[in-house]
């Protein structure tokens, strides 16, 4: 039953690139919470119960949508829709590393750790899943549990939900939009085979998708100098929040009048860009 090729499709069902964004922001919380790696072990426990539950959360995303899957072409392939595991097989993986999950942040960790994993897999499987078939605004409810990570990882650093990990969520919740706007700009007809309502639909010219774009893009640069209100926050994150922000709305500013495939996508990079470099330099700037 184990083969090769049934663990490729675990690992696929558990939406390893979302969890590795999730355990970036997540350990970012616990290092600044600490100012620094903090203990080794509560970190381990935090990145292990994290990679849990995120995982078996994408596999549960995977299992319910798994008949939609079948209507887009950037879905088919996956393992459900594809016919390489079976549906049951799948919801028991999620289920179980869900639960396990919770189990070792709680038991290792902290009780308010597990409970904001636990509530993050909750909104992302029970709230945001069923809603993309609801309403556009599911992008918005969604971003909720996309942002949640880096304050579980405070948590899981001091026991309570501090003013840096709501400051990281703000900053995680606001960048969302740009980059999953785009993603929806990018795929729109293959969301609306498959019936879902993003913010594309009826959207035929772009305005209202570009012109959110914007708007989220020059909140991004506003909430990204919340940090500055930490300590030991100084002008190396300053200067690489102006600069990163600039360049987000620049290609943000592009895509609404090029309104196309490739300007979406070259602003969909400049967020995955972005990200990263942004929490790297507020590691960097609260360490010296």
């Amino acid at each position: 039953m184990f083969t090769s090729e049934f663990l490729r499709c675990l690992i696929e069902l558990s939406k390893p690139n979302i969890t590795k964004l999730v355990l970036v922001t997540s350990g970012m919380g616990y290092c600044l919470a600490s100012n620094g790696l903090g203990d080794l072990s509560t970190l381990f426990f935090t990145l292990l119960g994290t990679t849990l539950t995120c995982g078996g959360s994408g596999a549960l995303n995977n299992y319910i949508e798994r008949d939609y899957d079948c209507l887009m072409k950037r879905t088919a392939c996956r393992p459900l829709p594809s016919g390489r595991i079976k549906p049951a097989q799948a919801l028991g993986f999620g289920l179980l590393l869900v639960l396990s999950g919770t189990v070792i942040l709680v038991a290792m960790v902290n009780l308010l750790s597990g409970f904001l994993a636990l509530l993050t897999a909750f909104l992302y499987v029970l709230v945001y899943t069923p809603l993309k078939r609801l309403t556009w605004l599911n992008t918005f409810i969604g971003a909720i549990p996309g942002a949640l990570p880096p304050l579980g990882g405070w948590a899981a650093a001091t026991g309570e939900l501090g003013a840096g990990g709501w400051i990281l969520f703000t900053i995680l919740f606001i960048w969302q939009m740009p980059h999953f706007y785009s993603i929806a700009w990018m795929y729109r007809n293959d969301y609306a085979q498959a019936g879902y309502k993003m913010i594309t639909l009826n959207d035929d010219d772009g305005q209202k998708t570009f012109s959110q774009i914007i708007f989220f893009s020059l909140v991004l640069l506003v909430v990204s100098f919340l940090p500055v209100y930490l300590q030991n926050i100084g002008y190396i994150y300053v200067i690489s929040a102006a600069l990163l922000g600039v360049y987000v709305l620049a290609y943000g500013v592009a895509s609404f009048f090029a309104r196309s495939h490739k300007s979406a996508r070259a602003l969909l990079r400049s967020t995955v860009i972005y990200l990263p470099l942004l929490l790297t330099s507020l590691l960097i700037d609260s360490f010296i």
